[in-house]
């Protein structure tokens, strides 16, 4: 074999390596290649029913996240107590008297306990307001609760020297079971140790309280609450004042919260008859004490001047003087309504029992019907209920059960 020849066979056989080496290089790449395709369906294939199931449950995996999220706290809304300032000594500021407005200013944290809102009815000493306006501020008090259903309660500002009169009149004649408050203090707003703003506060959080409700129109002064019914003036310069005798307090104002003692178990408020919507005047009824010697000419007085009752503030367990008999009988002769009560501050006057127009009654114990026992009210308190009464009824028994009621 020639030069030429072998030359030809050894390009011949190197064409022949490479060739074979390029097809098993493209042979490993192209197997790999199939491998990875056939790995990946594969998988695809057995983690398709997880993948469709997690996408059919995301609504639902969203929804829960959100729900199990914790939301912010939302506080709760304060309960609207309406302050309606009458004026007093709680108002009675050197260079003229605060409002209603100025008032709740003074109780800076009355918002923990209530949302209050002001209305001024009147800014005078409480000894010149009139009956009309007592008429007329019960009845703003009645239209207020009657119209304003998500109104909690109803604080009403008074000087104290006849705050036990006006709280007792609001006790009778708001026919609400939502508490009206009635507050006061014994120094001006210009005298160190002002206590105006504690009773305020302590007014707005007991008119707020739910468990206030159906108690009545309550007296609050001095971190102490009293009912209307019961409660007097005993001082006429001490804090402390407003006290329950023989009865004791219906509960106190603490830092923590308002505490209950217990109930008041007369008629009131919500209970009570005396509905005074239509009644455009209180009649006249006037108190008379008896005291030695006392002449019955005043009551006479009294009577012809139009008093329509006549309360005695008697002696012990009611005894009157006996130059007070003519007056009392001329009284009730002419239909006019005498109520004996004791002027020693406690005590009941108990009810006899009678049977009106009995057959064969004189005129005497005809005339004794028109006298009723004032059981345990105080001669202030008596008048009171005797006024209320006269405006539904004239009749002698009942407003002898009205008095053994209320």
């Amino acid at each position: 074999m020639g030069a030429r020849d072998r030359q030809a066979t050894e390009e011949h056989a190197t064409e022949e390596h490479r060739k074979t080496q390029t097809r098993q290089g493209t042979n490993l790449p192209c197997s790999s290649v199939s491998f990875f395709v056939y790995f990946c369906v594969s998988l695809c294939v057995l983690l398709w029913p997880l993948f469709l199931l997690t996408f059919l449950l995301s609504p639902w995996s969203v929804h829960a996240a959100v729900q199990t999220r914790p939301q912010p706290a939302t506080a709760p809304e304060m309960p609207r107590v309406r302050l309606i300032a009458t004026g007093g000594t709680i108002s009675n500021k050197v260079g003229g008297r605060l409002t209603a407005a100025e008032l709740v200013t003074l109780v800076p944290d009355v918002t923990r306990w209530a949302k209050p809102e002001t209305e001024q009815f009147a800014n005078q000493s409480s000894s010149e307001l009139t009956l009309d306006q007592w008429l007329a501020l019960s009845k703003r008090i009645n239209a207020l609760l009657d119209d304003d259903r998500g109104l909690a309660g109803i604080v009403v500002t008074s000087g104290t020297d006849t705050l036990e009169e006006l709280a007792y009149f609001l006790d009778l004649s708001v026919r609400s079971d939502r508490p009206v408050v009635v507050v006061g203090s014994m120094r001006n707003p210009s005298t160190l140790g002002y206590e105006g703003a504690a009773n305020l506060q302590e007014a707005f959080r007991v008119a707020a309280t739910p468990v206030a409700r159906g108690r009545g129109v309550l007296v609050v002064l001095n971190d102490e609450i009293n009912a209307a019914r019961e409660v007097t003036k005993t001082d006429a310069l001490r804090l402390n004042t407003f006290q329950s005798r023989g009865y004791g307090i219906l509960g106190v104002v603490d830092a923590d919260r308002v505490v209950f003692y217990r109930d008041v178990v007369k008629r009131h408020s919500v209970k009570s008859e005396l509905d005074l919507t239509t009644v455009s005047a209180l009649p006249r009824v006037d108190i008379v004490m008896v005291y030695q010697g006392a002449p019955g000419d005043l009551i006479k007085a009294a009577v012809d001047r139009g008093a329509k009752g006549i309360v005695m503030a008697a002696a012990g367990a009611g005894a009157t003087s006996g130059t007070q008999d003519e007056g009392i009988a001329y009284a009730t002769g002419k239909g006019v309504f005498v109520v004996i009560t004791t002027r020693t501050g406690s005590g009941r006057i108990a009810a006899r029992l009678r049977t009106p127009g009995a057959p064969g009654a004189t005129a005497s114990s005809r005339r004794s019907e028109y006298q009723i026992a004032g059981e345990d009210l105080a001669p202030l308190k008596a008048r009171i209920l005797l006024m209320l009464a006269l405006t539904k009824t004239q009749d002698p028994t009942d407003i002898q059960r009205m008095f053994i009621e209320y």
